[in-house]
This record gives C-alpha cells, structure tokens and sequence, in this order.
C-alpha cells in the first residue's frame, strides 16, 4: 500500500511539473472556492457590501463620508459588479473567488522567481488546500482582493528590481495603489518592500534575496529612487482615506478590544481558519525560512512586518482583527514552499494533501456558516422564510435591537422580495448614508393602526416581547400579545396581533 501510494504521488508529480507553474494552484483553487460557495448564507459583513453596493455612486459617497471610508472603493468596485451580475450570494462572492485563484498564481509565479520552480508550485498547491483560502475566496469582502493585490505587488517588485525600468516601476506603483484602496492594512507590506530595496541599494540586490542579470552598480541608486517615486501616487491616494477612515474609527471599529500578547498565538489560527493547519504552516515555514537565508528576507518580512505592525498600534488602537492580516499568508505559503522543495516531490504532495485533510472539518464548516464562533450561526434565510409564510397584506415589521452589528433588518430584507413595512423607520440607511435605519422616536404613535406585526428579535427568547428594551419594549407590550413563536439559529420571530381590547 505505501509503494503504492509513493508511485501514485510520484505520478501525480510528473503531471504537475509539465503544467505552467501557476496554473495547478489556480486550478485547485478556483476548484475548491466554488465548492459551495452559494451554501452558508451572507452574514453580517457580506449584509453591510449588499446594502452598499446596491446604492447610487452618491449614495455610496455619503456612506463613505459618514462611517465605511475604509472599504468605500472596494463598494464601488462591487457596485459596478452587481449591476451586471446581480446580488445574489453566488454573484457577490465570485469576485473573491477570482481574486483567490489569481493569487495563488501569482504566489506560484514569486516561488518560482524567489525560491525555484516546485518551491513557488508547492506554495500555490498548499496556499488553496488552507481552510482560510475558502473561507475569505468565499466572502464578498475585501480580503481575496488585497490578498491578490498583496502578492501582486510583491511579485512586480522583484521584477522591477532584477531589470529595473520605469515600466516596471509604474507596474508595481499601480498595484501598490490599488492595493491601498482595496484594504489600507495591507500597506503594511510595504516595510517589508523597503526593508528589501534599503538592503539592495545598499548591499546590492542579490544581499537582498533577490537574484539579478549582471550590470552596473549605479542601477543601485536607481532602484531605490524609483521605488519612492512609485510609493508617490501611493501616498497622494490613500492619505486622504487614512485621515478619513482614521476618524471614523471610534464608529467602525467600536467592538475591537486592545491587542494583547495572547493575540499572536492565536493568529495562524485565524487567517487560515484552522488551528491545527495553521500550527503546520508556521512550523513548515520555519524550516523554509532557515532554508533559504538571506532569500527569506522578503517573505519573512512580508509575513512578520505587518503583523508586528498591526499589534503594535493595535496595543494602543484598537485595530487588531486577525482577518485584517490574511494577506500574509500567501507569504507564509512561499516559505513553506520551500521547506517542501527540499524533500522528494512526493513527500512534498503528501504534506500538502495532509494539510487539506486536517482542515476538512472547518472547510465543512465555514460552508455551513460565515459567522463566527461557527457554533452560532445566524438564519436569516429561516426567519425570512416563516415571514413569508405567514405575511398578510399590511403587516409590519420590527426589529431589536436596530443599531447592531448583526444588521437583522439587512438579513430580512435580503431574502424577502416584498418585506413586510418597516413600521418604526423614520429615515432609512441611503438617506442617512449610514448602515442603520432611524427609528421613530416615539413608536406608540408609529405603530398606531397597525394590526398585526412580526417581531425580529436577536438571540432565542420564548418570551420575545420581554427582550424588547424601551419605548419600543413598552409599545409592543402595552398594545399586541404574541400569537406564535419561531425560533431559528440566531434569531427568535413572533407573530403580533393587537390586544382584543385595543
């Protein structure tokens, strides 16, 4: 059974090394991305990008101006998307898919240069067996593109410091940019790219991990002219972001807490959404770094820099949010990449099949939620659903709580082709540029005449009118009884009906 096993990885190498290097991982990671991609429903961050993207350009720059300036290009993007391809959960998270699949290509293409050709094709290959590779290639969310942007940049980098041009520089400047746009965290890649171009204008490049065509050594003082020249647009670009989303922070990330020293042990866990594989590729990427020397230099720095980066401000602001940092991990495949091509190609595939088989559980799970914990799940789609079973012409809606992150009116309203009327709202999200709806301040009178209500309410209550707080709670009370009760993962319903003596 083990020759047997050996000869079947044996041959399965001989295929793979006639292949283009970037197209086994693109191929594998595309055929894992789409495996159920359309099977856990959007949860709350992919609620905020639908609501987003489904507003006028205008719209989407109030919304920029009030609280998501961080994230406002990437809805932009997504705007424009969905006007062709629609907003079902499928179309939404296609992009990402995409992103993924191009990432992994290009992470094939920087082994190849950085390291040789099966380091960058193992790097690929292991980079879309991660648990965390699904997860953020299906969640329509900026992740997989600054991941792809991440990688892109890097790998343009390289290019332009073996044969400098300013072709090649203004290459790497618009992929810096974008990816500035995309995901402003990610920009934290860039010390490690002028950790590497100091290095090489002053040592030379090849003291820099970078192998060069010989020429002279005034392209020294070149390179790193350039490369502040390409870093110019960078800086025009997303200074004005920074500020802006710098302002908004006490909004947008009001549920963030301090980083602390127990943080960085948990994060390969995070970014590849699995514990135990992302326990396996920090120790395989060790050996690869302590393979590689003074090549590991840019990889390591693109691993370690940005995250040193984010918890050193993240002790100070709250900013530390693991999935904030997948755009690493591509970085931390290439260094595993080469630890696998220092063993027979066999040996190399097994390590990579093993890593796909220990995240299978959690590639089932993220299938089944996005949420996390993965153990509380939210059912939109099962709440909307006893809703429409039971709407009658004239009913009205009400949610609690309103102002939440868990976006319950988004989640409804998504799955529900004519929704019930939203009693309570005063101004809806597109006219406050804002993710939240404003309430009626007095709801007694808003919910005059109104006879028969649903009732939205987080978490599971068998007395839901009890969970209400307020001069909401107080309204609902004083005037309806609770028919009947449903309670889906997440959520509890009830069915209103007004008190026999209203």
């Amino acid at each position: 059974m083990g020759q047997l096993s050996e000869r079947s990885a044996g041959a399965a190498w001989e295929h793979l090394r006639r292949l283009p290097v970037w197209l086994p991982p693109a191929l594998l990671t595309v055929a894992v991305t789409v495996t159920g991609l359309g099977s856990a429903q959007l949860w709350r961050d992919e609620l905020a990008t639908w609501s987003a993207t489904t507003r006028s350009p205008g719209d989407l720059a109030r919304l920029a101006g009030t609280i998501d300036a961080a994230t406002g290009p990437y809805y932009l993007l997504m705007h424009l998307w969905t006007r062709v391809f629609g907003d079902s959960t499928i179309a939404l998270r296609v992009p990402a898919v995409l992103a993924m699949t191009v990432a992994a290509g290009l992470l094939a293409v920087l082994g190849a240069r950085l390291v040789d050709r099966r380091g960058g094709l193992f790097a690929g290959l292991l980079f879309a067996v991660l648990p965390g590779t699904s997860r953020y290639g299906q969640e329509a969310r900026p992740y997989a593109l600054a991941t792809m942007l991440a990688v892109l940049a890097t790998l343009l980098l390289v290019t332009a410091l073996r044969r400098p041009s300013w072709a090649r520089w203004a290459g790497y400047a618009a992929a810096v940019a974008a990816l500035g746009l995309i995901h402003l965290i990610a920009l934290t890649v860039l010390a490690a790219h002028a950790l590497v171009v100091l290095i090489a204008w002053w040592r030379g490049p090849a003291s820099a991990g970078i192998a060069t065509p010989s020429q002279p050594d005034a392209g020294r003082d070149r390179r790193v002219w350039r490369w502040l020249v390409a870093v110019v647009p960078v800086a025009l670009l997303t200074g004005p972001l920074l500020v802006k989303a710098r302002a908004q922070q006490s909004r947008q990330l009001n549920w963030v807490h301090l980083a602390r020293l127990d943080d960085l042990t948990a994060l390969p866990g995070g970014v590849t959404q699995s514990s135990v594989v992302g326990g396996l590729l920090v120790g395989v990427a060790a050996l690869g770094a302590a393979r590689l020397g003074r090549r590991a230099l840019l990889p390591v720095g693109a691993v370690l820099l940005p995250v040193l980066l984010l918890f050193a401000a993240g002790t100070v602001v709250p900013l530390w949010v693991p999935r904030y940092l997948v755009f690493v991990v591509p970085f931390a495949c290439l260094l595993a990449g080469a630890a696998l091509a220092a063993v027979a190609a066999p040996a190399a595939l097994v390590v990579v099949v093993l890593a796909g088989l220990l995240g299978l559980p959690d590639q089932a799970a993220l299938r089944r939620t996005h949420e996390w914990p993965r153990s509380a799940p939210v059912d939109y789609a099962g709440a909307a659903r006893v809703i429409a079973d039971g709407q009658r012409p004239g009913d009205a809606v009400v949610y609690s709580p309103r102002h939440s992150w868990l976006f319950l009116d988004l989640g409804i309203e998504y799955h529900l082709s004519d929704p019930p009327r939203d009693v309570l709202v005063t101004e809806d999200e597109v006219r406050r540029g804002d993710l939240w709806a404003a309430e009626c301040p007095q709801p007694a009178q808003c919910l005059a005449g109104t006879t028969r209500v649903w009732l939205v309410v987080s978490g599971r209550h068998t007395e839901p009118l009890a969970a209400v707080p307020g001069a909401k709670g107080d309204a609902l009370r004083r005037d309806f009884i609770v028919t009947q009760v449903w309670q889906r993962p997440g959520l509890t319903v009830a069915l209103l009906t007004n008190r026999p003596d209203r």
